[in-house]
């Protein structure tokens, strides 16, 4: 299998640049202001894995670069003591779901007891070329009520895949090797300081094309007659804050962007996919020592890819020399360059920092009796009979399990299946438990707002963030701490397309308001308690 580790252990690529480093300080003698640690690791699987993102299996082939967690540690401490820590973690998964969150802290308890962990937040990249460890085990519980036996390993794609390591066995390792990067940031925090900045750059577009019959198609042809306008709004600026050592020598960078990494999407190479590119083209240009901490913005509806330009863009792409994650990287590092020049000069090494973590209650989006009859129970019955029908054929004839792509028929199937059960058992939920409850983080850095959800939210939430914010600058993070899938608004419900239907959904646009409001009156709560 191609690779490009260093270091090989096991199951899996080791390969890191955490280091065993002492304590800065002892805990009863920290000098006053803000205190920073970073650590960078490997979260690579050196074997085939199961990949995440689409409605069908695929088993990697190959890495063609590295999985990364990075962790960034802010600590501030006034008369000797911690005022206040906030732990951020970016990894290049598909998301960061609750078990491997909680999974993660378990693991922190244990190496690091003194790390607070209500200060952790984690998120993910969202690249469709990771690793996919998804379980449900209440689908499996409900398949055992109707006598369908689903082993909870099989529980996304419905077979036993073959892989090796199993999910469970890269779950474990990379919680692992999540957790001993944070108490890396946390043992080699030092003096230091920090300034944000605003810059632009082209990566995201708004993936949904609406047709004159007021219809929405994700990912539509642009070419076509009745072709109306793109749904929404895009957003191309790029949110950073830089960090820098008590000599005011740069030490890392944190992006954040509204578009989740997904150039290479569909293929069957382990990628972090433009962030890779980006990291190589930030070192090269700012030192291979700095670290660079990737955040997706709210950005449910947005995609690198082009929809209207396409052809323009690929002609350019031939005349640069560049393919379209280079394009990206490039892009984003002449944003990440062309500011930090102008931010030299406004290091805080003592900025107000303060973290609120609330959990809200949210209204689930409701499943209709027509909708739960026509694409829950009658669906499920259809699909159920083509999946028995292929499972059946496949254990009574094993020698088919052999071939390449022997799955590339049932595992859709399931998938379906398992949407089409969802539905049914969501149906059931709604009239007992109406609400859910969601983890939002909010962190004052300075005149700086950072706000995190577990969704993938439409940009029209993170824009209404920003906007009222009471901070200077605002940056929005979606799939933190959780995974809670899209959060559409009202015009994309009515233009119906894949992220805005029922299936797709736990909350609907209300809930979406109200995470709007609830989380707007958490920020101002940090300026009211931390005002300077």
């Amino acid at each position: 299998m191609k690779s490009n580790s260093i270091m090989k252990a096991g199951l899996f690529a080791l390969t890191t640049v955490v280091m065993t480093l002492p304590a800065v300080w002892a805990d009863d003698a920290k000098p006053d202001g803000l205190h920073i640690g970073w650590a960078s690791t490997s979260i690579t699987p050196d074997e085939p894995v199961i990949m995440s993102g689409g409605s069908r299996a695929r088993l990697s082939t190959g890495v063609l670069d590295p999985l990364t967690a990075t962790a960034l540690v802010l600590e501030s401490a006034r008369d000797g003591t911690s005022v206040e820590q906030v732990v951020l973690v970016s990894v290049d998964l598909g998301s960061v779901h609750t078990d491997m969150l909680e999974r993660v802290l378990e693991i922190l308890s244990e190496r690091a007891p003194e790390i607070d962990p209500k200060t952790v937040v984690i998120f993910g990249t969202h690249t469709h070329a990771a690793v996919e460890r998804r379980q449900d085990l209440p689908l499996v519980e409900r398949f055992a009520e109707l006598g369908i036996e689903i082993p909870l390993e099989w529980s996304w794609w419905g077979m036993d895949l073959g892989v090796t390591p199993s999910p469970g066995q890269y779950f474990e390792f990379a919680s692992g090797r999540i957790a001993d990067a944070i108490k890396q940031a946390f043992n080699d925090r030092k003096l230091g300081g920090v300034s944000f900045g605003l810059g632009h750059a082209v990566v995201g577009h708004n993936r949904l094309i609406t047709y004159d019959s007021g219809r929405s198609q994700m990912y539509g042809r642009t070419d076509r007659a009745d072709f109306s306008h793109v749904e929404g709004y895009e957003d191309h600026s790029v949110g950073l804050l830089f960090t820098y050592d008590a000599d005011k020598k740069l030490t890392g960078v944190m992006i954040n962007i509204a578009c989740p990494a997904q150039v290479s999407e569909g293929g069957t190479m382990i990628t972090a996919d433009f962030w890779h590119e980006t990291r190589e083209e930030l070192r090269k240009r700012l030192g291979q020592s700095v670290y660079v901490l990737p955040q997706i913005a709210a950005s449910g509806d947005q995609s690198p890819r082009v929809l209207v330009d396409k052809r323009a863009e690929e002609r350019m792409q031939r005349l640069t020399g560049r393919n379209r994650r280079q394009q990206i990287a490039v892009r984003i590092a002449d944003a990440v360059t062309s500011v930090l020049p102008f931010l030299k000069g406004h290091i805080d090494s003592n900025p107000a920092i303060a973290h609120r973590r609330e959990e809200i209650e949210l209204t689930r989006r409701r499943i209709s009796e027509e909708l739960v009859e026509n694409r829950g129970r009658q669906n499920f019955e259809q699909l159920l009979a083509q999946y028995t029908k292929l499972r059946r054929e496949l254990e009574e004839n094993p020698e088919r399990m052999q071939k390449p792509d022997w799955y590339r028929d049932i595992t859709p199937v399931y998938w379906h299946l398992a949407r089409a059960l969802r539905v049914i058992m969501r149906y059931e939920l709604q009239e007992t438990n109406p609400t859910m409850s969601v983890p939002v983080h909010v962190i004052r850095i300075g005149d700086l707002a950072i706000a995190t959800n577990p969704f993938e939210l439409y940009l029209d939430y993170g824009i209404q963030i920003k906007a009222r914010s009471k901070a200077v600058q605002t940056m929005t993070v979606q799939l933190a701490n959780g995974y809670f899938r899209y959060l559409p608004t009202q015009r994309a419900v009515a233009g119906g397309a894949y992220g805005a239907i029922p299936e797709s959904n736990e909350a609907d646009p209300e809930a979406g308001r109200k995470l709007v409001e609830q989380t707007l009156e958490m920020i101002e709560s940090l300026w009211v308690a931390k005002s300077d």
